[in-house]
């Protein structure tokens, strides 16, 4: 059973993959907006992901197995590309602070499509999809005129990848590397939010202000500042 979230919210297990390809000027992601009229996130763009459903469950709480098979899901039916267990790269976790009004448990997966693959999206859920350099998302959220946003999930997986020249590269290194794991707590703050992740010197006592490693992102004002400093 998993645990539940401040005020008895759930933590609802789910799966994202992240995919990759090489593009004319460099490694880019694939992104997919969500159809405006949703209620949830509607409008925002995000990678191909949703809940893990119980026919992904090959074994009763085998959530790892779980992920990989709602992950591979959630991409079909979003994107309508398959991809199999081989191609993905258990990339990070992250679990939606206490406050939060629905909270995930989400598994992060890396996949490495082929440069000519084909996205449909679903017409549904899905409205559109993009393929971005992670440099160019950074400076379209720069942008105050531009309604491009992510949310920080999505924007701290673009930072892992933006120093990445290719494909390859980016993961033979991820796959070299632990999966991170984030369970952030939350700082308001005037015009957004602190979000402290563990490795974060204020993480336990919740302060920002203290000296020690830095692990965290703001989120102020629609913009993103991730910050890893004195972390391993």
């Amino acid at each position: 059973m998993l645990d539940m979230g401040e005020g008895d919210v759930p933590i609802v297990p789910s799966a994202t993959v992240v995919p990759v390809r090489d593009g004319p000027q460099g490694l880019e992601v694939l992104l997919l907006q969500r159809n405006r009229a949703l209620k949830h996130m509607g409008g925002e763009w995000v990678f191909p992901g949703g809940r893990i459903d119980p026919s992904d469950y090959p074994v009763a709480d085998d959530h790892d197995q779980a992920a990989l098979q709602a992950a591979i899901r959630e991409t079909r039916e979003e994107a309508d590309v398959q991809i199999t267990p081989e191609q993905l790269h258990f990339l990070s976790h992250w679990t939606t602070p206490e406050g939060a009004r629905r909270r995930y448990s989400t598994w992060f997966f890396l996949a490495v499509l082929d440069a000519d693959a084909e996205i449909r999206v679903d017409g549904g859920e899905i409205s559109a999809h993009r393929w971005v350099r992670p440099q160019d998302a950074f400076a379209e959220i720069r942008d105050t005129q531009s309604p491009f946003r992510l949310m920080p999930p999505t924007y701290v997986s673009l930072v892992d990848l933006a120093d990445f020249r290719d494909c390859a590269t980016a993961r033979a290194a991820l796959g070299a590397r632990p999966p991170r794991r984030y369970a952030p707590r939350m700082i308001m703050q005037e015009g957004g939010v602190c979000f402290l992740y563990e490795e974060d010197a204020g993480y336990a006592d919740l302060v920002e202000a203290v000296s020690g490693p830095r692990h965290r992102t703001y989120m102020i004002n629609d913009q993103l500042e991730y910050i890893r400093e004195g972390v391993e």
